[in-house]
């Protein structure tokens, strides 16, 4: 019966010791040894205290002792980490139970112990993730009592670390949202899933100070030491909502630039034409000359001017417009019915290199955009006659629409210029420069993105519009 115990203690992969009344040692198995550096059989007729911290020896003897008048079965330690000695002097997290073989003395005190030193590692790293992660954590049990919190967490909120751990999940709620609480979270833990709450509405929580701020909050079921709970996810989004707020006002005053261009400048501005022609009708042929018929010309076309920068402004307030409407289309046919409906004059030709593979997508501001960057091509070329190409490639999650030309190049001067309000390449340029910033603007504002290629295979101009091939969710 020796032999078995000796070859069962020896095959353990804890470790055994065993312990008699004065605190020597008496038996180690290799399991034991290996957690503490020791060669085996070396650690044989030593006091036990040689396994455990300096801070913890003197104290042990009492211990020792006690458990020797009423010997039992039992772990040490609960509740609390236990660290023994290794033979370097560091020291060793440990779980340990304890039990009793033997009577009289001849009793022993019979040790398991457990090296946790890897579990203890992965609890720190877990520790420092969780510590580190820049999203608030709140860990709460079935009854909605927190127990635990993350430092992102506490700080959001306001407060010290662990003040909030035994509290009710509802000190985090505005007052006016708690009653109602407790009967929405036993419904979650009913059904437990992931999810995000208050989708399509605002949700606010309750700073230390009385004051509320919005929040994103995603849940998760969680099952820690048998029981069950739920995790929280939880960003302020106080910024993104004056951000959100700021860039409404913004649009409300393009709104508003939008009403006075076509009102107020527009009315006045017919006015001037109107004033204009009847100053003409009213002078005698004989008062007109070459220099006063001249400057009636120009005043013409400077009115006509001035009216087609105010359509360019309006064009260029309603680019952002988001268009909700979808079709299914494929990137060559879309080309295709941009060259038939686009007057392309005779002497440019235009080759088209693009898959038929469909695709829904919203179509009429891709097609505007590359009709934009269509005319652009042909009105900037410099020449009579000369070749434009659209090719289209897939990149990731991207269609890639290519525009290229053979004609002017656009000088390195304007390159970082060349999508900005009423920019033009040169003085020489046709039109206001705007028709690029309206082109991207519509671009971007459907999830795409317009670029101006570094080199251009045909030695021209060369614009590329990285479009989704397919529409993401709107978290996304």
């Amino acid at each position: 019966m020796q032999d078995m115990f000796l070859g069962i203690a020896n095959a353990a992969p804890v470790g055994v010791l065993a312990i008699s009344r004065d605190g020597g040692i008496r038996f180690t198995n290799p399991a034991l040894c290996r957690i503490f550096g020791y060669a085996e059989s070396t650690l044989i007729g030593l006091p036990v205290e040689t396994l455990l911290p300096e801070t913890a020896q003197s104290g042990h003897r009492h211990l020792r002792q006690s458990f020797f008048a009423s010997p039992s079965s039992r772990g040490m330690g609960e509740g609390r980490t236990l660290f023994g000695r290794h033979a370097t002097g560091r020291l060793i997290p440990v779980e340990i139970g304890l039990g009793s073989t033997g009577e009289g003395d001849e009793a022993l005190a019979v040790a398991f112990i457990s090296d946790l030193s890897h579990k203890k590692l992965s609890e720190e790293r877990f520790t420092a993730i969780v510590n580190a992660l820049p999203a608030g954590l709140v860990l709460t049990n079935a009854d909605g009592t927190i127990v635990m919190t993350n430092p992102t967490l506490d700080e959001m909120f306001g407060y010290p670390a662990d003040v909030l751990h035994g509290q009710p999940i509802e000190v985090l709620l505005p007052t006016r949202s708690r009653a109602g609480h407790p009967a929405l979270r036993a419904s979650y833990m009913r059904a437990p899933e992931k999810r995000t709450m208050g989708a399509g509405r605002d949700l606010m929580a309750l700073h230390s100070s009385g004051k509320e701020f919005p929040v994103e909050v995603a849940l998760t079921p969680m099952t820690h030491a048998d029981k069950t709970g739920s995790l929280a996810v939880v960003t302020d989004i106080s910024v993104r909502k004056k951000l959100e707020h700021a860039l409404l006002q913004a649009n409300a005053n393009l709104d508003e630039f939008t009403y006075i261009a076509s009102h107020d400048l527009r009315t006045p501005l017919r006015g001037i034409s109107d004033l204009l022609e009847w100053i003409y009708e009213d002078l005698p042929p004989a008062a007109m000359n070459d220099s006063i018929t001249k400057n009636f010309d120009r005043a013409r076309q400077r009115i006509a001017r001035t009216e087609r920068m105010i359509e360019d402004l309006l064009l260029y307030a309603r680019a952002s417009a988001r268009e909700y409407r979808t079709e299914l289309t494929s990137p060559r046919r879309l080309i295709e019915e941009i060259l038939e409906l686009t007057p392309v004059p005779p002497g440019f030709t235009v080759s088209i290199d693009a898959t038929d593979q469909n695709f829904t997508t919203h179509k009429t501001p891709l097609q505007t955009g590359l009709r934009n960057l269509l005319d652009n091509a042909i009105r900037h070329h410099g020449g009579q006659s000369g070749r434009i190409s659209f090719t289209v490639r897939e990149e990731g999650r991207y269609f890639i629409f290519t525009v290229d030309d053979d004609g002017a190049s656009i000088p390195e001067s304007s390159r970082d210029k060349i999508f900005k309000l009423f920019h033009r390449a040169s003085g020489t340029s046709a039109g206001h420069g705007i028709g690029l910033s309206v082109t991207r603007r519509m671009i971007t504002g459907h999830g795409g993105t317009l670029v101006l290629e570094a080199e251009s295979p045909l030695g021209g101009a060369c614009f590329s519009i990285f479009w989704p091939r397919f529409e993401m969710k709107e978290e996304d």
